[in-house]
């Protein structure tokens, strides 16, 4: 009886691992590529509206023709936190080639922190406090953080599940400036 119990339970614990390493690799998977005309076209990137920490209503489209690093992350996470500076630097060095970076906050109490965070830690890129609905548009965000990068033509490139060095970023964005 006893050995059957064990075997069980190690089916069960097998399953689950190869569910979630499943799981993991689909979320990881490279954006959907159309060909038209001999011309790759990639999934476009949901557009959306979402209040800045000023209270300003800001969209993805106001910064149509950019090259954009998309960021949900939230102030009380520690990868997010670490990947904090990189993005900061990144804006500096590429903001006059058209680079623009999105923080979307997802903190339970986004309002009352965020901005006062944004300010300590000198973050000089624009963050949206996020909402449900535009972290269902990009796929249900189930980690964080989880970074997207989008050409200038709207199309997503990349998407990133995870803390990521500076220099995988500063690739990416290279080729599309």
């Amino acid at each position: 009886m006893k050995k059957t119990l064990s075997v069980i339970v190690i089916a069960i614990v097998v399953s689950v691992a190869v569910f979630a390493i499943l799981r993991m690799v689909r979320l990881e998977k490279v954006p959907e590529v159309v060909v038209e005309n001999k011309k790759k076209v990639f999934k476009p990137a949901p557009d959306f509206t979402l209040s800045d920490i000023y209270g300003e209503k800001r969209s993805l489209s106001d910064f149509k023709g950019k090259v954009i690093i998309l960021d949900f992350w939230a102030t009380w996470c520690p990868p997010c936190r670490a990947e904090i500076p990189h993005f900061i630097e990144l804006y500096k060095e590429y903001r006059d080639q058209g680079l623009e970076i999105i923080g979307v906050a997802l903190d339970w109490n986004a309002q009352r922190v965020v901005a006062p965070f944004v300010q300590e830690r000198g973050i000089n890129y624009t963050v949206l406090l996020g909402k449900k609905d535009v972290t269902d548009l990009y796929g249900g965000i189930m980690s964080i953080p989880t970074t997207f990068i989008i050409d200038r033509n709207g199309g997503i490139r990349k998407r990133y599940i995870g803390y990521k060095d500076k220099e995988i970023f500063e690739k990416e964005i290279k080729k599309l400036l």
